[in-house]
């Protein structure tokens, strides 16, 4: 199977990243609903839920491309770039963990950032390994 054209390509990450982009939105809804708005406002648990959603997503992703390799040029660019560019936060993460450092919350600032990122990795892994078992 041939490589998408460089507008078909663009047009998987744009519709994949659109859908991405509400899904966040939704969650970020969903969450202060939940755990009402103080919560949410204290810690910033909807960025975090993204990220760790979203890096479970992208190792079960990157799992089955390893595993199905064929015709996954498209599900790469729609899902992986796409949703997953468009449900991740990073830039909001980064954004957080500097307004935790600059209001003096180094200590929440550090947790946030070592959940995160221990947290993600953990749950790409468990994506990656889910994957590799279902085979």
């Amino acid at each position: 199977m041939s490589l998408p054209s460089p507008l078909s390509a663009s047009l998987y990450v744009a519709c994949g990243g659109g859908v991405g982009a509400v899904l966040r939105y939704q969650l970020g809804r969903f969450l202060t609903h939940w755990l009402g708005s103080s919560v949410v406002m204290a810690f910033p648990w909807a960025t975090l839920a993204a990220n760790v959603i979203g890096s479970m997503a992208m190792g079960l992703l990157a799992g089955w491309l390893a595993r199905h390799g064929q015709g996954g040029e498209q599900a790469r660019l729609l899902i992986g770039v796409g949703l997953l560019g468009g449900f991740t936060t990073f830039s909001s993460f980064s954004l957080e963990m500097m307004l935790l450092i600059e209001r003096g919350q180094g200590l929440m600032a550090f947790t946030y950032g070592a959940v995160s990122l221990l947290a993600g990795l953990t749950a790409l892994y468990i994506g990656l390994i889910v994957m590799r078992v279902a085979g």
